[in-house]
């Protein structure tokens, strides 16, 4: 049998098999252990970067949040599949109200001086590792260790933990945070963001960059990794976690194996997904949902506004950039109506960076913000024309802009060309690998333009680390020390509704400085088979942390066999 014979076979079994059992489908079901689950992720086209959290790589906890833990993660139960308000999609924001402690069992803030004493939970063990440790039980002085392995790297972000004064361990389950002052994200920075995994410091010892050496008190462990195909994950039979389903109480995690796979071709990843080789896949871009929910209808779906749209990043310490009227100019020759009907069909909104809708009262919408701020918004490639003869540039300029080989955009970048080039602006566009690409802005030696997807985190966050002076994610290099002021300012804000109010300003003040071409952001889907179960298109349980996600998934093997799989 050829393989589309086959493929088209599976297609008709797996509809009878629904059409003939749609209870089996959807009916409330007792979990499951055992079997694999593929998946390819949100960030499927991009490798690991490190294996080292001391290295500061946003996509640590992506990576191997399966393996090390944090001492807060979210809290699933508040997940719209079980009843609650949210869909967990945010690639770093966790409502106050849906925050759980995960390697912490509970938590107090106390006064004079400042400081959150946390209590870990009793019992929870790294497990045996040949050539690296012995199984033994967390303590306080692992999460110490830690959060010194990151405050005394190189690489960390500049002033991110200057708000703590020491961290202390009086006892073997307690940590004490003392703080010099208050600050907003103080459970973010180290508690559930990018930077909080928890490695023992036999892992270190060992060689922290090694795969072969990770050992957490996750509920899976790394054991394999073959580069740009797959990383693999395997049980951790003696995790301490559990999962309620149905009032019962299951023991964590369901299956034995997870894959994540690495696939930089778009054809190819859709191939996988539509033929079952990937159980879920949680990209996929508008173009192809139509095909893929023809050519395999059983498909389940979330649609999502994506957190990290595009922006074309301009470097304002570079001429002819340090000029605000040439930055202005830029945006407005972009036709952002063009980019959101003919590259995005529609499924697009004007914008949501910095501020994501989803954060809600801290987002405000471009119509209610100044004229100045709306204009950059409309396509006026006349008034364009005119500030750049008013910067001395009527002849228009060139300059050089950056990307990478994995981003789903490029395709974007050329339209953006074309756009800016009916105004006399031409774009060189270098396309790079992504470690020299990242390590090109991190080490501000990126190009005058920098065309990235950038995630606005959460809404504390989205200005300090893209606009506030010598951030590490920060491509424009803008810098403003009356600006670094007021973010300082707003981070010691005891009062959440005096800090959107903030916030709202602040963003006004940056987009009308226009240190990047806004540009629209896209929405995004996800699919899975109908046999994934305990699972509706939740991405992030932290800051780009999947982990706690899929350890929760179970796999209905009776319903995958009836479907033909």
């Amino acid at each position: 049998m050829t393989a589309s014979r086959k493929f088209a076979a599976v297609v008709v079994a797996a509809a009878a098999a629904l059409a003939a059992g749609t209870a089996l489908a959807q009916a409330p079901a007792k979990p499951q252990y055992g079997g694999t689950i593929n998946i390819g992720t949100i960030f499927l086209t991009v490798p690991p970067l490190s294996f080292d959290s001391a290295d500061w790589t946003w996509k640590f906890n992506h990576d191997m949040g399966l393996t090390y833990e944090s001492l807060f993660a979210a809290d699933l139960s508040k997940a719209k599949r079980n009843g609650g308000p949210y869909d967990f999609t945010i690639d770093a924001f966790l409502p106050s109200d849906a925050i759980r402690g995960e390697l912490a069992e509970s938590w107090k803030m106390l006064e004079n001086p400042r400081r959150v004493e946390i209590k870990l939970r009793k019992g929870v063990m790294f497990p045996a590792k040949a050539g690296v440790m012995e199984a033994r039980e967390l303590t306080a002085q692992d999460v110490v260790y830690s959060y010194n392995r990151y405050e005394q790297s190189a690489k960390k972000i500049p002033n991110y933990f200057d708000h703590i004064e020491k961290v202390e361990a009086p006892d073997a389950s307690t940590v004490v945070f003392t703080f010099k002052a208050y600050h907003a994200e103080w459970d973010y920075r180290f508690g559930w963001g990018y930077y909080s995994a928890i490695v023992p410091k036999e892992v270190v010892e060992a060689g922290a960059k090694d795969w072969r050496k990770a050992n957490g008190t996750g509920p899976f462990g790394i054991s394999n990794y073959v580069q740009g195909n797959t990383v693999t994950f395997t049980k951790n039979a003696n995790y301490w976690d559990s999962e309620t389903i149905a009032g019962q109480k299951y023991k964590l995690p369901f299956v034995d194996t997870i894959n994540y796979r690495l696939i930089k071709d778009e054809s190819t990843y859709m191939t996988a997904l539509r033929t079952g080789r990937l159980d879920l896949l949680e990209v996929v871009g508008w173009t192809a949902v139509d095909e893929i929910k023809k050519s395999a209808p059983q498909l389940q779906w979330n649609r999502y506004l994506a957190v990290n749209g595009p922006v074309l990043a301009l470097r304002v310490d570079t001429k002819p950039f340090d000029d605000i009227r040439v930055r202005r100019a830029l945006n407005m020759a972009i036709d952002r109506d063009q980019i959101m009907k003919s590259f995005y069909g529609g499924n697009a909104e004007l914008m949501s960076y910095p501020m994501h809708p989803s954060y809600g009262p801290y987002h405000e919408p471009v119509s209610s913000m100044p004229a100045s701020i709306q204009a950059l918004f409309k396509h006026d490639p006349e008034q364009a024309k005119k500030l750049l003869a008013e910067a001395g540039l009527a002849k228009g300029f060139t300059f050089k802009v950056q990307t990478h080989s994995g981003s789903l955009d490029n395709d974007l970048l050329s339209l953006i060309s074309a756009q800016l080039a009916k105004v006399g602006v031409k774009m060189e566009i270098q396309v790079m690998e992504y470690p020299a690409y990242l390590s090109a802005m991190t080490t501000k030696t990126n190009a005058p333009g920098y065309f990235v997807n950038l995630a606005a985190t959460n809404p504390t966050t989205a200005l300090r680390k893209t606009f506030v002076t010598g951030q590490t994610w920060n491509p424009s290099q803008y810098s403003d020390p009356a600006f670094d002021k007021q973010v300082d300012a707003m981070l010691a804000e005891p009062d959440e509704a005096k800090r959107q109010q903030l916030l709202r300003g602040m963003t006004r003040e940056i987009l009308e400085k226009a240190p990047h071409i806004w540009l629209p952001t896209p929405y995004r889907y996800t699919a899975w088979w109908p046999w994934v179960k305990n699972y509706n298109g939740e991405l992030r349980a932290g800051a780009e942390r999947p982990g706690p996600i899929h350890s929760r998934i179970w796999i209905d093997q009776e319903l995958k066999k009836k479907m033909g799989f």
